[in-house]
């Protein structure tokens, strides 16, 4: 509602018809094209007075265009409708008042009194429409300053003056206020405390919004000088608040909430941020967004934050950004940043204690404490942090102590950091990492990991428990844009054999869907050893092979070369012969008969390859040989003579899963 808007129009309406036609007994009519006065200007009026059935003056006007660009209403229709009458206390009109084309129908029906006295020098308004009520007053001599009393006022109403200020509008609640509010030449000024009832706004960007919000506070505005200055001191609850990255929970108990702010050409800059919520978070700052909505400066000067209230009210849609969702986090956090558009400038964070996880496991650490603290353009002090456990894809490491300091924009690791991993030691003999680095590398580091127990290992990420160690050196993993690349190579002494990694890269570890690139090579594993754990039959030899430009997404293979043989003899059981025909949808071949295959429970072998080359949910199958009755998985030795052949070269992936998965489990169908 503009209830301003309506004092100077009704003032100006009635002062106009009063002083042409109150000596008039008869009707009187008047027509002006255009009158500008204070701010507002009306065109195409029309105004009659005559008397009523009870010997009252009657006063009919029409404006068919009504605008006050202070207030922010343009080309709005306007019409009163009112017994006119001349009291000891000055002029008053009763009557109904109508305006078309006002934000969330302001005045579309609404009935009006208003009293003029000369003698209290004073104009007095009092609208009302439904259960919204407006009480302007303000003296004659000085038509462009009012008081201005609101009550139930629905927001809405609202949007023709904040659209002089910002971009926003408002979209739900109620309000009351009390205010002054001063007209200027160019703008207006006005100062006066409010109090919200389930009010929300948006923008068009979306990156200032609110909903559901209640409470109350101060406010000043001032639109006179320049960019639009807004102050507002205060005390909301409930409902949901969003300030760029920002965004809050409000919960039922108050929260203060201060700001001064300047708005101008859809930019919008809060010179003081300030939030109590006592028992969560307190925060000091600054932000800043450009005309497109685009985030120009976040500068935190100080937070403190008690979890886990400050995650479940603020922290939680920011840490989803980063691909960390429904964290479980409690202890206290405190510390800074100044985050520009151009990138991070610093941070500092400390913590005398605090335990988090994702629910995914990819993240974990208790016992938290220290800190770190950065700097792109100046030395920082040295930091310690330290931890009880961590956990990072849910591999668990122990207890450790780390050294820090900032120099020259780059955050560095002071001595060597050793973390116990499943019985082994991760060592990190140095970590460079530049926060700064919006592109190219960001981090840089050399590992070396030693005597890590595969069998431990393979529990904690769902796999069968392989035996054996894992260890190698790293002598660079770099952080590169967005993914993590891996110079150098893994080692694991596994089966018996080794298993190398190389060539491992990580992009978006956080994200929805990670995506793993690597190597993998097999050296003489013994065949005995693996078919035992996963339980596909019984096999002897040894086995190599690899798995080239091997691509995971989510941690579920999309693309892989993968090749696999054993060349130096053994045994296979009839089951493994089985599942290997199974996985080729193959068949023994014509000389061995079924019946005497019954006979054996193991045969010898010569050679088995198998390869599978994934491509677009598709397997490309082959093996040793290939001919016309497909390709050779098996090639037997002595008697009785065993061959294999697979006659499928091109299997679905899926399909292909579920039969290794069958092979497994026991469930694979018999040969026949």
């Amino acid at each position: 509602m503009r209830p301003t808007s309506s004092h100077l129009l009704l003032c100006l309406c009635l002062l106009l018809v009063a002083g042409w036609a109150m000596p008039a007994r008869a009707d009187v009519l008047l027509t002006a094209r255009s009158i500008n006065v204070h701010g507002v200007r009306l065109q195409t009026v029309t105004a009659r007075i005559g008397e009523d059935a009870g010997g009252g003056l009657h006063l009919q006007l029409h404006a068919a265009q009504a605008d006050i660009p202070a207030m922010g209403w343009r080309r709005l229709g306007l019409t009163l409708d009112g017994a006119l009458q001349n009291e000891r206390a000055g002029w008053i009109f009763d009557g109904s008042v109508r305006v078309t084309g006002a934000p969330g129908g302001a005045l579309s029906n609404a009935h009006v009194n208003m009293l003029i006295s000369e003698l209290a020098n004073t104009l007095q308004v009092d609208i009302q429409q439904g259960n919204a009520q407006a009480g302007v007053a303000s003296p004659l001599d000085q038509p462009t300053h009012a008081q201005i009393n609101l009550k139930n006022l629905p927001a809405g109403w609202l949007q023709g003056l904040l659209g002089t200020v910002w971009s926003g509008r408002p979209t739900a609640g109620r309000l009351d206020a009390v205010l002054a509010l001063d007209l200027r030449d160019t703008g207006m000024q006005s100062t006066g405390q409010f109090t919200l009832d389930g009010v929300g706004f948006d923008t068009p960007t979306g990156t200032l919004a609110g909903q559901g919000m209640s409470g109350n506070g101060r406010f000043s505005l001032d639109t006179t000088d320049g960019p639009a200055q807004i102050d507002l001191d205060a005390s909301l609850h409930g409902g949901e608040l969003l300030l760029g990255p920002l965004y809050a929970k409000l919960p039922n108990h108050p929260v203060q909430l201060v700001l001064q702010a300047s708005a101008q050409h859809g930019a919008f800059e809060l010179s003081r941020l300030h939030v109590d919520d006592a028992d969560a978070l307190q925060l000091d700052g600054a932000l800043a967004f450009d005309a497109k909505g685009e985030l120009k400066k976040l500068k935190v000067d100080h937070f403190q934050a008690s979890f886990p209230a400050a995650y479940q009210r603020y922290g939680q849609a920011w840490l989803s950004t980063l691909g960390l969702r429904n964290m479980s986090i409690d202890g206290e956090l405190s510390g800074g940043l100044d985050l520009r558009a151009d990138g991070m400038y610093s941070f500092a964070f400390n913590t005398a204690g605090l335990d988090l996880a994702d629910e995914d496991g990819r993240v974990a650490v208790s016992g938290l404490r220290g800190g770190l603290d950065w700097a792109a353009q100046e030395d920082r002090p040295a930091t310690t942090l330290l931890w009880r456990s961590l956990q990072f894809y849910r591999i668990p490491n122990g207890a450790a102590q780390s050294s820090w300091r900032s120099h020259a924009g780059t955050l560095s690791l002071q001595r060597p950091l050793e973390v116990p991993v499943f019985k082994g030691q991760l060592r990190v003999a140095e970590l460079d990492w530049r926060p700064a680095a919006a592109k190219g590398q960001r981090l840089e580091t050399s590992l070396v990991v030693t005597g890590v127990d595969m069998a431990a290992f393979s529990h904690a990420v769902g796999w069968p428990a392989f035996p054996g160690t894992l260890g190698g050196a790293i002598p660079s993993l770099r952080w590169v844009d967005d993914r993590f690349e891996l110079q150098g190579g893994l080692s694991a002494s596994l089966f018996g054999g080794f298993v190398d990694i190389t060539r491992l890269s990580l992009q978006q570890p956080f994200g929805p869907s990670p995506v793993l690139n690597g190597d993998i090579h097999l050296q003489q594993l013994d065949l005995a050893a693996i078919t035992s754990v996963f339980d596909f039959g019984n096999m002897t030899g040894r086995l190599n092979g690899s798995i080239a430009d091997l691509r995971l997404v989510n941690w579920s293979p999309v693309a892989f070369k993968a090749s696999l043989l054993a060349d130096s003899g053994g045994r296979i059981s009839q089951r493994a012969v089985n599942n290997l025909t199974t996985l080729g949808g193959g068949g023994i071949s014509s000389g061995l008969q079924g019946m005497v295959m019954k006979l054996f429970k193991t045969f010898s072998y010569k050679r088995i390859g198998l390869d599978c080359t994934l491509r677009g949910a598709v397997c490309q199958m082959s093996g040793l040989e290939t001919g016309d009755d497909g390709y050779t998985i098996v090639e037997g030795s002595g008697l009785p003579h065993l061959r294999v052949i697979g006659h499928q070269t091109q299997v679905d992936w899926p399909t292909l899963v579920r039969r290794l998965h069958a092979a497994i489990d026991g469930t694979a169908p018999e040969i026949r």
